[in-house]
């Protein structure tokens, strides 16, 4: 195990910037919000590529924007904070920077993958007249808080303008590699307290995530995100033990 810079709190450089990045954008979200009436997530957060609110910087920025600060945000990095140091001390800050960025934009691709379906199972439901309505003036009316009365308009409409936002992708990838690395390591549940080896824990959480996921398609929680992120972390720590002699 290699030994890296420390920081605040003891804490590896990417963690220690991932989580004050975070921390910071959660206090702008609140200040613009409270001060000048304006949504950072709805600026920053990842809506869907045939929205006309998608913007391409927003494959990035919603990874740092969380919709509160508890349970959200506080739950995301209390996971990184338990976790990440040990896997950037074992990879180093580069690898450990490329890893949590590769599950987190994995997530986005699979959650949004997840929404491509859906979309276009919503289009070949409504007539043509019904989808251009929700085309043209179903954003304005939901800015209004306003939503249409026809179910399959208004899921189209709802699917087009709320962004997604938060960290969980990455860090379902961060829980991964710690199950992968250190498979056996006993960790203490916090709710019920009892204590588990890290790799049923990750086991137990990608099964309740599938089964949510497959459950419950229309939850206001990405579980196909986070499955995303544990996917693409699994595939690229393959990747590394074939192209390379050790993780570490």
């Amino acid at each position: 195990m290699n030994g890296y810079g420390r920081g605040i709190l003891g804490l590896p450089p990417v963690v220690k910037n991932i989580i004050m990045i975070n921390v910071l954008m959660i206090l702008a979200y609140y200040a613009a919000n409270s001060v000048f009436d304006i949504d950072l997530n709805s600026l920053l957060g990842l809506y869907f590529p045939k929205s006309e609110q998608f913007k391409p910087l927003q494959i990035v920025t919603h990874m740092f924007m969380h919709g509160n600060f508890f349970p959200h945000l506080f739950f995301n990095m209390y996971a990184l904070f338990i976790f990440g140091p040990i896997l950037e001390n074992v990879w180093g800050p580069k690898r450990f920077f490329i890893f949590y960025m590769v599950c987190g934009l994995g997530a986005a691709f699979t959650h949004e993958s997840v929404i491509f379906f859906q979309y276009n199972h919503l289009i070949q439901s409504l007539s043509p007249e019904n989808v251009q309505a929700v085309l043209t003036e179903g954003t304005a009316y939901f800015h209004q808080g306003k939503v249409f009365t026809d179910p399959d308009m208004q899921s189209l409409q709802l699917l087009l303008n709320t962004p997604t936002v938060g960290a969980s992708g990455a860090i379902f990838g961060v829980l991964l590699a710690f199950g992968v690395l250190f498979p056996n390591t006993q960790l203490m549940l916090l709710i019920p307290p009892m204590p588990i080896r890290a790799k049923y824990l990750v086991l137990g959480y990608g099964a309740l995530e599938l089964f949510l996921a497959v459950t419950q398609p229309g939850s206001n929680i990405a579980h196909a995100a986070h499955l995303g992120g544990m996917l693409f972390g699994y595939l690229l720590i393959r990747y590394w033990r074939k192209t390379t002699n050790t993780l570490y």
